[in-house]
């Protein structure tokens, strides 16, 4: 495998995307710690391969052939922002947080929001999510707006 190869091909260290069930499956545990509701690996799969379809990617920070954080993303479009690039997903294993995995994946969601043609990043977080608002200040998101909901069924 050439050193380009290397840097690309997932378990590998560095940030690669995720394009196959063997892929979102290895970053099931650290999806968890973000996502508790998530059953298994299956359910993980299961959504993952439906929200492709609509646009979601998935990528994951490899270290010593283990996933340690990830990020889901998609670029959407509405009347409010444009064409933006939302983050669904943004986790660093519990084990591997405080060692810079965050800000290099904000760095690279930044780098691919304007690759993607984007003006915007957004995500939203829990009110109560205080030592992810300090990273996200950090790393230049600003609280611009609270997402009001409700049950339907």
């Amino acid at each position: 495998m050439t050193q380009a190869e290397r840097q690309h091909a997932p378990g590998t260290a560095g940030i690669h995307p995720v394009t196959d069930v063997a892929g979102v499956t290895a970053c099931f545990l650290v999806m968890q710690e973000l996502r508790p509701h998530l059953r298994d690996a299956a359910e993980l799969v299961e959504r993952w391969e439906r929200q492709a379809k609509d646009g979601y990617h998935l990528v994951a920070l490899w270290e010593e052939n283990a996933v340690v954080a990830l990020a889901g993303y998609r670029v959407q479009e509405n009347l409010v922002h444009g064409r933006f690039f939302y983050v669904d997903d943004l986790v660093t294993a519990a084990a591997a947080r405080s060692r810079g995995h965050g800000e290099r994946l904000m760095d690279f969601l930044k780098a691919e929001a304007a690759r993607c043609g984007c003006q915007r990043l957004a995500l939203d977080t829990p009110l109560d999510n205080y030592l992810g608002h300090r990273f996200y200040f950090r790393n230049g998101l600003l609280a611009r707006a609270l997402r009001f909901y409700t049950q339907v069924s």
